[in-house]
């Protein structure tokens, strides 16, 4: 569980995804592209005096190419790579508390909020190894992430009517398709 810190959490942009690493697809990429970097700043070093300079500064352009074009590519055939097509779920999210149209007190106010997640389980880790009904919970306060947690969380929120959406995403943090959404209509009075 991971309550909300309130507006000025929002402002700051909000929760920050935890991360982890994907396979070797990222790393060896990026490696290419350094070893491709390196290979342009010499052959452009290199691109001028006699020819066996020339020559040499030809064949480190072509390395440089090489790479760049092997690091753009290598992601797509060293799993896990990205994924063009969102997986489906035949999870069911609901909020439980707050109640439609429920009023609170307090400037700000805090909102504790329950949920029932039916055909998915909430997973610890992230991840793009996408595994159907696993996932995380998102909790939006006026389309604002406010919170990443699991079933039970706080949220805080300033006087005004709002609304709070939960949605159960894959281990990855976006959607599934189609969304597994839940929303509720409050009030915060002073």
């Amino acid at each position: 569980m991971e309550p909300s810190l309130g507006l000025g959490w929002r402002l700051m942009g909000g929760p920050v995804a935890h991360v982890s690493v994907p396979g070797p697809a990222p790393l060896v990429a990026v490696g290419l592209f350094f070893a491709g970097a390196g290979a342009a700043v010499g052959a452009y070093s290199l691109g001028t005096g006699e020819k066996v300079r020339k020559t040499a500064s030809v064949g480190l352009g072509i390395v440089a190419a090489g790479c760049f074009v092997v690091a753009t590519a290598i992601p797509f055939f060293i799993r896990p790579g990205p994924s063009f097509v969102r997986p489906s779920s035949t999870a069911r999210l609901e909020i439980l508390s707050p109640r439609p149209g429920e009023v609170f007190q307090g400037s700000p106010a805090r909102i504790p909020v329950a949920l029932r997640l039916t055909g998915g389980r909430i997973v610890p880790v992230t991840s793009s190894h996408l595994i159907p009904n696993a996932g995380h919970i998102h909790l939006s306060l006026d389309g604002t992430l406010v919170s990443m947690s699991g079933l039970d969380a706080q949220i805080v929120a300033s006087p005004g009517r709002h609304v709070l959406q939960a949605e159960f995403v894959a281990v990855d943090h976006a959607p599934f398709h189609p969304r597994a959404i839940a929303r509720a209509r409050l009030g915060i009075g002073f």
